[in-house]
């Protein structure tokens, strides 16, 4: 009975789970901080900056020395040459030795500094380029997210218009019924709630799309189940433009990724004709190394001397078939010892060199011109880039700086129209009930403040995100 009652009270918790997620709001924040986390080319960007950050880290280890070691273990059998005697030998012997190399670039025309810091700067870039990326997909989301809340209120007018038309033909057909009104009115009435009717469902198609296609821009299936929250929005304070387009484009100048990147590339491609310019000088480089062996012949009986020395007998010869000739030979004093083991040899064979290495370049083909005539034409591709993007920017900003101005103004007319039109539908209406007007006159009053009222839903928003624009120019945060 308890399994029972716990499995029981372990669905209603997983249900109520599952409807809760289903019933979840998403805000503009919480939409634009899941697409940022899902999009494709935010994630590609990020990429870059990694690889970026990599180029950097190595072109700053590319000015440390470099410094390598090895060893080698071999067998020897028949006629040889002992490697720490340089004799022939016929024995079998083994031997292994030990080196360890480094170098260090003096000079190379600065070009290793200049591509240290051209790297520096690409990062630096690819910086930007990963903010670009995020705001692009800032903006997509906030037009996305706009357009759902638009089409959600062209579908509460469509729903309304629809309700309204309902009641009418409802009281008409009464009315109808009892002689007060003509057949033809019932008749109009049924023809404008079918028009209504599709009214309605075209603006839910529409709204439906608006939804997948946000849903699309955050990456979700489309079966997922998505419902924006709907905010309060208040534009009358906003109507007024505080700012110049000039003033607007000169925050935007040195707040926008895009401008930011093209400035730092076209600094890097001055560094990278710079460090071309590099392949054309003397090339210094210092070196050392270390070199040591040792031999299985040489691990024998030797003498390991103290720093004396004394004066021995060594026989030269013979006088007389048994009265052998010496003479006084000085030898160094010390101690024997039984073995010439691996780390006295390798100590007492160690070889030490040092060098320095100078290249002139004096034809290779031209390869080194040629590259720093690519640089040179890279570094006016960036300066043109860099004005291309400053143009656009001021073209894009005087734009919507204009449009903003213009959809305020045709809010405000919006607005004006709305309030005619709703005060003329409630007079003729008023004649309508009272038989003072024909139906036509009623349809076209009704049709009249219901186009006004969605003239109105799409002055609003067309105002609001040309506003924002605008925001996101200046880089003010975007919300409702």
């Amino acid at each position: 009975m308890m399994k029972k009652l716990l499995l029981g009270c372990m669905l209603v918790i997983t249900a109520w789970a599952a409807n809760a997620q289903e019933k979840k709001v998403w805000t503009l924040q919480e939409c634009i901080d899941y697409a940022l986390q899902n999009n494709l080319n935010v994630k590609r960007s990020l990429l870059n900056v990694e690889t970026s950050e990599i180029n950097f880290s190595q072109s700053k280890m590319q000015m440390l020395p470099t410094l390598s070691g090895g060893a080698q273990y071999g067998n020897n059998w028949g006629r040889n040459i002992d490697p720490t005697t340089n004799l022939f030998i016929t024995q079998r012997i083994s031997s292994f030795n030990v080196n360890g190399n480094t170098s260090l670039l003096l000079f190379n025309g600065f070009r290793l500094f200049n591509t240290y810091k051209q790297n520096n700067i690409d990062n630096q870039a690819a910086t930007e380029d990963f903010n670009k990326a995020k705001n692009d997909v800032i903006l997509n989301v906030i037009v996305l997210y706009t357009s759902v809340i638009f089409n959600k209120e062209l579908f509460a007018n469509a729903q309304l218009q629809l309700a309204t038309t309902q009641q009418q033909l409802e009281r008409t057909r009464k009315l109808a019924e009892a002689g007060s009104v003509p057949k033809g009115d019932v008749l109009n009435l049924e023809a404008q709630h079918a028009t209504n009717d599709l009214n309605l469902i075209t603006s839910e198609n529409t709204l439906t799309l608006s939804i997948l296609q946000l849903k699309q821009a955050l990456q979700l299936p489309a079966a997922t189940p998505l419902d924006i929250e709907v905010p309060q929005l208040n534009i009358e304070n906003e109507l007024v433009m505080d700012q110049t387009s000039e003033e607007i484009y000169q925050i935007a100048y040195e707040s926008m990724p895009q401008v930011k990147s093209a400035r730092l590339k076209l600094q890097s491609s001055l560094l990278a004709k710079r460090a071309s310019k590099g392949n054309l000088y003397p090339r210094l480089t210092a070196s050392g190394n270390l070199f040591s062996n040792y031999s299985s012949f040489a691990d024998g009986t030797r003498l390991i001397p103290d720093g004396g020395e004394q004066v021995v007998q060594q026989q030269i010869g013979y006088v007389a078939p048994a009265t052998p000739v010496f003479r006084d030979v000085t030898v160094p004093t010390g101690r024997i010892v039984n073995s010439y083991g691996v780390a006295d040899q390798i100590n007492d064979n160690l070889a030490k060199s040092a060098s320095l290495s100078l290249q002139i370049p004096i034809f290779n083909g031209f390869n080194a011109r040629s590259s720093v005539q690519r640089a040179v034409i890279f570094n006016q591709q960036a300066e043109i880039n860099l004005k291309d993007i400053d143009n656009q920017l001021r073209q894009s900003v005087e734009s919507a700086y204009n449009d903003a101005f213009a959809s305020s103004k045709t809010y405000q007319s919006a607005t004006k129209q709305v309030t005619a039109r709703d005060e003329a539908f409630r007079m003729l209406k008023q004649r309508y009930d009272n038989g003072a007007a024909n139906f036509v006159e009623y349809q076209t009053a009704e049709n009249a403040l219901f186009q006004a009222k969605s003239d109105l839903v799409r002055a609003k928003y067309d105002f609001i995100f040309k506003k924002k624009v605008l925001d996101f120019y200046q880089g003010k945060p975007i919300e409702f």
